[in-house]
């Protein structure tokens, strides 16, 4: 009986995870499909969530890695975002306590027919790397800023992190796509490990599930890194939009229609 149900658990979560591992190398966003998996298949929300960061953060160190390999990342610049997105994280978390998520939803549902429509009129969009153009201490002031306020964001509410952050990247610091998005790798990865450490702390992973989901993350992310490293910018243009419009519709089920439910 307990074979059976685990069995019935895997069948549901590994494809899951393998697309959402592919889905996330390439734009972010993986999270919008990995968690509904895990709950899907039986899984308590926290239980989800935290056998989720264990798949998704080896998942995304093999990107990472691939990218590296690739010099598709700015380290000096991933590493600082990183640092603040971990402090903006904690307030992020902190903040949730006493403020409704539902504000944020709103202003997200805001936000992303404005991005849609500023990355689609925009042809030239993440397509050439001018960060050259931007001096090293505006540099520095970016990363620090779009760490701070990407990673109050993932605290707070969480789904679409990699996505604003390819965005931001992209927009201010003038990356092109393949570089804002290897970036964007070093930045969940620590902020993954650190979550980790929390819900293992806690005994909220669930590991007979965690290390078949995270042998597929891994192959997703593998596969997923491989194709942008040979596509490039086009391709996580492509990914980029969907997984904004897909983003856009699971806030607004959440708003208006699953309090009806």
């Amino acid at each position: 009986m307990f074979l059976d149900d685990y069995l019935y658990k895997l069948i549901l979560i590994l494809p899951a995870i393998f697309i959402a591992g592919f889905v996330d190398s390439i734009s972010g966003g993986g999270g919008l499909i990995s968690i509904p998996a895990y709950i899907a298949a039986g899984l308590p929300p926290h239980y989800a969530l935290g056998t989720n960061k264990f798949s998704s953060s080896f998942g995304t160190l093999f990107a990472t890695i691939t990218y590296k390999k690739n010099r598709m990342i700015d380290l000096k610049v991933a590493l600082i975002s990183s640092f603040f997105a971990l402090i903006g994280s904690f307030f992020g978390t902190k903040t949730v306590l006493f403020i409704d998520q539902i504000i944020l939803k709103s202003l997200i549902l805001f936000l992303i027919p404005i991005i849609m429509i500023f990355v689609l009129l925009n042809k030239n969009f993440g397509m050439q790397d001018s960060s050259e153009k931007i001096g090293k201490k505006k540099i520095m002031f970016y990363s620090s800023i779009a760490g701070l306020t990407i990673g109050f964001y993932d605290g707070f509410f969480g789904p679409g992190t990699g996505i604003f952050l390819i965005f931001f990247y992209s927009v201010f610091l003038k990356y092109d796509l393949r570089i804002s998005n290897g970036n964007t790798k070093i930045v969940n990865l620590s902020s993954n490990i650190m979550a980790l450490i929390t819900f293992m702390l806690n005994g909220k992973v669930i590991l007979f599930i965690g290390i078949p989901a995270a042998i597929a993350g891994i192959l997703g992310n593998i596969l997923g890194s491989i194709i942008t490293v040979k596509k490039g910018n086009k391709l996580i243009r492509f990914f980029f939009v969907s997984t904004l419009m897909f983003l856009f519709f699971k806030i607004l089920y959440d708003i208006f229609i699953k309090s009806l439910l």
